[in-house]
């Protein structure tokens, strides 16, 4: 694997001067002309600072159990990665996942983070815009005689002191910050990528739920499975166990077999709580996946059902495909990206932020003279604001944004490993339990002949019936090995569709 580290380049648009003589000559005339032009167009341009993102470049070799995977023929087609569940063919297992994606309560919560990071993003994309206030006021007071100005006035002969006095202020008022240098740009980008890193975050939730939903539903079914035969085994065993005691009363079998046959008899009676401990544990996640409180849900799948059969499980396993699919890749890269524009506004600090205001207001004592000529005052501010004398603190701003890049390229790269070490995990867990799937089968298949044989030797008196039974609870521990076995091999092709970021549309 080959990573090529993105390399920051600071990105500043200047202004550059004409070389033409004639406008050299105005600008020597008339510098202020040139500089009232330079601020104009440095405000409307603007430039961004910081580094330049660039897609950290990812090359993955080909997967190692690929090949395995690709020469599964006996597998019915494979899917679309999409939605993969629906490749096993079992109505009942669409049903739990559509249910799960409707009603998961992790998946609610994980949309309300998209639609928190969505709103940050349109505020901070709304602080690059110019923010409008109409403001209104209206005074009424009266003098007290007892103020300065009261008592000035009734010392005064013949003034006729108005004690009461009406006051109307109406104004709309605007204020913008210029972003000369990017410093909003590349909060609003930030933001943005952060958004995507939230959205990416849902869909990662969303592969894990349906992931999760059909890996207990493939557990329910094999521990129905295995409960079938564990009862079959038991009435087996308790044949065999009622043939030797009568064996033993007639004096032919010894205390040891007895106690041999009850020992099987209660081997066989001791897997069946353990069963049923996985089969209400999986029953009650299933519920809480599909957003309800356990037994909700249960009852629909008390009748026992065989495992379904695993289909093939993709068409193309290209390992670049991963980059594109795994949410939590996506993620990642989001994150980088989001970091890297901090590094930018952070830079941003170094210099100067100017601020344009701007006030259209009128003030009367009457709403009759309100907008009139002479009432109209308006007002205009420009602001500067530097940190002129808090270069250390800034240096230390910037510092952290630079690392907590770093960190999130190093982030990157472990999701990638992650991803790559789940893929190649499952497809050999995979291709390992298909093949001991295969060798269980030829077993079973002796085991049959075996008893079939024996079956036969006991009809023409050769052997006795113990041996018969004997060799039919070799062939149930056999099957129940196989179930186990066909389990393991349908929760490992829903781990690899998990681990291939099946599960959502690109």
């Amino acid at each position: 694997m080959n990573w090529s580290n993105p390399k920051p380049a600071l990105t500043i648009s200047r202004l550059q001067p004409s070389h033409d003589s004639r406008i050299e000559a105005t600008i020597a005339a008339r510098p202020a002309l040139y500089f009232a032009h330079a601020v104009i167009a440095l405000l409307v341009a603007g430039c961004s600072v910081g580094p330049r993102y660039k897609q950290p470049v990812t090359k993955l070799q080909p997967y190692q159990n690929a090949p395995a995977i690709e020469s599964r023929t006996a597998a019915p087609p494979a899917p679309a990665l999409d939605t993969w569940w629906t490749g096993f063919n079992d109505p009942a297992l669409t049903k739990i996942v559509e249910r799960a994606l409707a009603q998961n309560l992790d998946l609610a919560a994980s949309f309300t983070r998209v639609q928190q990071a969505r709103a940050a993003a349109q505020a901070a994309g709304a602080k690059r815009m110019p923010n409008f206030d109409l403001e209104g006021d209206s005074i009424a007071s009266r003098e007290s005689l007892d103020s300065p100005t009261g008592r000035f006035a009734t010392t005064l002969p013949g003034l006729d002191f108005n004690r009461n006095s009406n006051y109307l202020d109406l104004g709309i008022g605007a204020t913008w910050e210029t972003d000369i240098f990017g410093s909003l740009r590349r909060g609003a980008e930030a933001a943005n990528a952060e958004e995507k890193a939230a959205e990416a975050d849902r869909l990662g939730t969303r592969v894990s739920i349906v992931g999760e939903a059909a890996d207990a539903y493939m557990q329910v079914r094999g521990a129905q499975v295995r409960l079938a035969f564990a009862q079959e085994q038991i009435t087996t065993d308790e044949h065999l166990l009622q043939l030797v005691s009568q064996r033993k009363n007639a004096g032919i079998a010894s205390d040891r077999e007895l106690a041999q046959a009850e020992a099987l008899l209660t081997q066989a009676r001791a897997t069946v709580p353990q069963l049923n401990i996985i089969l209400a544990a999986e029953l009650n996640r299933l519920d809480v996946l599909m957003g309800a409180q356990p037994g909700t849900y249960a009852a629909e799948l008390s009748a026992p059902m065989d495992i379904p059969v695993v289909p093939g499980i993709a068409g193309t396993l290209e390992a670049s495909e991963l980059l594109r699919r795994r949410p939590d890749i996506v993620a990642a890269e989001r994150r980088i990206a989001a970091s890297n524009a901090r590094i930018g506004q952070a830079i941003a600090e170094y210099y100067p932020k100017i601020s344009l205001s701007a006030l259209l207001g009128n003030e009367a004592i009457s709403p009759g003279d309100l907008f009139r000529a002479r009432a109209f005052q308006p007002t205009a501010v420009a602001g500067l604001r530097w940190r002129l004398f808090d270069f250390g603190r800034v240096d230390a701003e910037v510092k952290q944004a630079r690392g907590a890049n770093a960190e999130a390229l190093i982030q990157y790269r472990s999701s990638v490993l992650r991803a790559t070490e789940d893929v190649e995990d499952a497809f050999n867990a995979l291709a390992q339990s298909e093949s001991r799937r295969d060798e269980i089968a030829s077993e079973i298949g002796s085991l049959q002949r075996v008893k079939n044989l024996s079956e036969q030797s006991y009809k023409a008196g050769v052997i006795p019936l113990t041996d018969v039974l004997d060799a039919d609870r070799q062939l149930l521990v056999a099957k129940d090995d196989l179930a186990t076995t066909r389990e393991s091999a349908a929760r490992a092709a829903i781990a690899s569709f998990r681990a291939l970021g099946g599960g959502w549309t690109p």
